[in-house]
């Protein structure tokens, strides 16, 4: 296999080494070749792309998101430029989610209720109930519902409804990769998503804040909140 591209993995998404040398069309096919032989480790992931080693511009970058996206079942949610304010802001997003993914597995281990944790994607009419705080490894479709008594952590997007703190806690938050919920409640606060939610952008392009990033509500002064998760967000809760 070709070495003209290299993947690198690393906590908030991919970074693509690229041979700066040769030709762009024969770099596309490398690079599709590449992401087809990993595709059991991307299967349905959703990631942050980067680019090192090459110059490309920005319709270049399009096309190698559109080889890997019609070759794969990957969905490339932003373009990070690397040693940016943009990647800071990402990595610090991405360990304050691995922070609130830590917490549910220390609650579990403390013996403060059975964490629950759900692989899949719920669709509409699905609901899981929990006793507990629980992860969601999947997306919550429209129509669907997640309650819970604990906090909620959805690694995908919550695009249905989500309770937590179901029994009247408001000190509960509600986590998600991507956050466009029809309606959230933590404890007896309620909060419902505008009627006409914004059109999602098709075309992928560098800009200062990513497309899609990780969110989190929590209930504060009698009002739901969604905001960017961060560390300081994290130790006040």
């Amino acid at each position: 296999m070709s070495q003209s591209v290299t993947i690198k993995s690393n906590k908030y998404g991919i970074n693509l080494v690229l041979d700066p040398e040769i030709g762009f069309d024969e770099l596309l096919k490398d690079v599709v070749e590449k992401f087809k032989a990993s595709s059991t480790f991307f299967k349905n992931a959703k990631l942050a792309l980067s680019f090192e080693g090459r110059k490309l511009s920005e319709e270049e970058e399009q096309q190698i998101i559109s080889a890997i996206e019609s070759n794969t079942s990957i969905e490339i949610l932003c373009i990070v430029e690397n040693g940016t304010r943009q990647e800071a802001v990402m990595k610090e997003q991405v360990e304050a989610f691995y922070d609130a993914v830590q917490q549910q597995y220390e609650n579990a281990a403390a013996g403060n209720g059975p964490e629950q944790f759900y692989r899949g994607t719920l669709r509409s009419g699905q609901v899981i109930s929990s006793e507990s705080s629980v992860t969601i490894i999947g997306d919550i479709n429209p129509g669907a519902k997640i309650i819970s008594q604990g906090n909620i952590v959805i690694l995908g997007a919550l695009k249905g409804n989500a309770q937590a703190g179901c029994m009247g806690d408001r000190n509960c938050f509600i986590f998600a990769l991507d956050m466009q919920p029809i309606q959230i409640q933590i404890g007896d606060l309620i909060a419902k998503s505008p009627d006409k939610p914004e059109p999602k952008r098709r075309t992928l392009r560098r800009s200062k804040t990513p497309e899609v990033e990780a969110q989190i509500a929590i209930a504060r002064d009698g009002n739901i909140y969604i905001e960017p998760i961060t560390k300081n967000i994290l130790n006040n809760i």
